[in-house]
């Protein structure tokens, strides 16, 4: 007996919703199409399985047994999808992520909550660092995944999260500080207040003036945004922050001006060794990063 699965799961949805309309709704299908599935039930069987009750419907004695058991049977598939994806990772095993400081609770922790509750049985192994020391890691089988900036080198392949321009901020009294927007070679006066070794926006900042003609002056390097913002407000010079950060940054004694440079924008990425294999705990996360930005270029 070949006895096809959504045919007994129209049976089941026929009696749950008490007639083919609603069944019909609930499958997405035609009623046509959930009518001739009953149908090929009862032919293959060789006996009825409703009675027509005016708009409802009620089981036979034989339509209770095949219900029956079409619960039992439907509810083994979905237990053996289960057992499937437990063991393509989905529900246990461990994503191996690597999150630069930069933006991250902007743009990932959202994620997080939302990952815990669809597969709250894998673990999440969090490697933070710059861009540039994750990439590094990537490259040495660390991790599986990275938060880094585009663009990438060749060895990566990359999922956009967002984009971003960049905020110039500037210390109190900045001849510029009135100005809707700026250009790098019109801050070449200005100390540089950068970001640590292993910053990918490092590169970007320090490539963007040498192509504007100049190697700016640097004042400090921190890996700390708040305190990068308080050594602008005390005068010792600039920084460049992504705009969604810099709107979470905001000083009285700090001028904030948009960096009119589009080709070092804020652009932030997955990346994974291309060509490697994903662990489907990680194809998970590049799942639900797509749906929480789905316009993302």
């Amino acid at each position: 007996m070949h006895m096809e699965l959504r045919n007994l799961r129209a049976l089941v949805e026929v009696v749950r919703r008490d007639g083919f309309s609603a069944a019909a709704r609930t499958l997405h299908a035609t009623q046509p199409t959930i009518s001739k599935s009953i149908r090929q039930l009862e032919d293959e069987l060789g006996t009825p399985l409703l009675e027509r009750l005016g708009h409802g419907v009620r089981l036979t004695p034989a339509g209770d047994i095949v219900y029956r058991r079409a619960l039992s049977m439907l509810a083994e598939r979905d237990s053996m999808r289960g057992e499937l994806d437990e063991l393509r990772g989905l529900r246990r095993g461990e994503l191996r992520l690597g999150l630069p400081p930069l933006g991250s609770n902007t743009l990932f922790a959202p994620l997080f909550a939302q990952y815990r509750r669809r597969w709250p049985d894998i673990d999440i192994r969090l490697m933070e660092h710059g861009s540039q020391a994750l990439e590094d890691h990537l490259l040495a089988g660390e991790i599986e995944l990275a938060g880094s900036l585009l663009p990438v080198p060749d060895a990566f392949d990359w999922q956009p999260v967002r984009r971003e321009p960049l905020m110039v901020l500037l210390p109190p009294g900045h001849p510029a500080g009135r100005r809707r927007a700026v250009s790098l070679a019109d801050l070449r006066q200005t100390p540089f207040i950068l970001f640590e070794e292993g910053f990918a926006l490092n590169r970007r900042i320090l490539d963007g003036c040498q192509r504007s003609g100049f190697q700016p002056i640097e004042a400090a390097r921190s890996g700390q945004t708040d305190f990068i913002v308080a050594l602008v407000a005390a005068g010792q010079g600039l920084a460049l922050l992504p705009r969604m950060i810099a709107g979470q940054r905001r000083h009285p004694d700090v001028h904030y001006v948009l960096l009119d440079e589009p080709d070092i924008d804020w652009h932030m990425a997955l990346v994974w060794r291309r060509g490697g294999f994903l662990s489907h705990a990680a194809q998970a996360w590049l799942a639900l990063a797509r749906e929480a930005a789905p316009d993302a270029r």
